[in-house]
């Protein structure tokens, strides 16, 4: 996906990008593919395969949800997918990055600085151990090739506000996952409210976007430690 085809495939979902935003994309590129030679960021680094796989991906989060100034929290972040891309996009969003390796965070805060985003915060940290003092607070937690969706749940479900909701951005195989868990999304306050299925455009990945609303407060046992949540997930 050359910019061109990014800025018209955009337009059709009805975002328009600036000039400035435009500059911000072309930066984050070139800072991905510099430091991914220092430390391991991704295994993608031509540039119309992170423009397609990486921005445009992440965006997608936000083609049947609208985003304004809502609380956002990245659990596993990696590079910064999808946060950094709809912070770009959505400069209103309040956005917390939770990454268990410093190295990501120290990335991502040099990235955040250069882009000259405000708002946005990168913490070193487990997920399940970041939730004890942040439970149900944000209004929206995204997780995008981390683990699976049985995994996940627990993991991100507890940070989510009562009404908010818990996004996560899967491939073809997320169906399925969806599948094994779906008592265990009902358990820890969630409900499934949309799946969104879709190809990228101009190639053959399949992607499948999964909108899960909070509807009641988790209880208090979740999420359990990683190990547990591992050797056992919910079901």
């Amino acid at each position: 996906m050359n910019i061109e085809t990014f800025i018209q495939h955009l337009k059709e979902h009805d975002i328009e990008l600036t000039q400035t935003q435009l500059n911000q994309f072309e930066s984050y590129f070139e800072l991905l593919v510099e430091w991914n030679e220092k430390m391991n960021l991704t295994n993608i680094t031509e540039k119309e395969d992170v423009y397609l796989k990486h921005f445009y991906d992440s965006l997608t989060l936000a083609f049947t949800h609208p985003l304004n100034d809502e609380s956002l929290c990245d659990i596993g972040a990696g590079a910064g997918f999808p946060s950094i891309p709809l912070k770009i996009v959505f400069p209103n969003l309040k956005i917390t990055i939770v990454d268990s390796l410093n190295k990501r965070i120290t990335f991502l805060n040099h990235l955040v600085k250069e882009l000259g985003l405000t708002n946005v915060q990168a913490i070193a940290a487990r997920a399940e151990e970041y939730a004890v003092d942040h439970r149900e607070k944000f209004d929206i937690v995204s997780a995008r090739a981390v683990a699976r969706l049985n995994i996940l749940d627990e993991l991100c479900l507890p940070l989510c506000k009562v009404g908010g909701y818990f996004i996560t951005l899967k491939g073809a195989q997320g169906e399925q996952e969806l599948k094994e868990c779906q008592q265990a999304i009902k358990k820890l306050g969630g409900k499934v409210e949309k799946i969104e299925k879709f190809t990228l455009p101009d190639h053959e990945d399949q992607r499948v976007n999964i909108y899960i609303h909070k509807m009641s407060s988790t209880p208090k046992g979740y999420p359990r430690m990683f190990a547990k949540i591992k050797k056992s997930p919910l079901k």
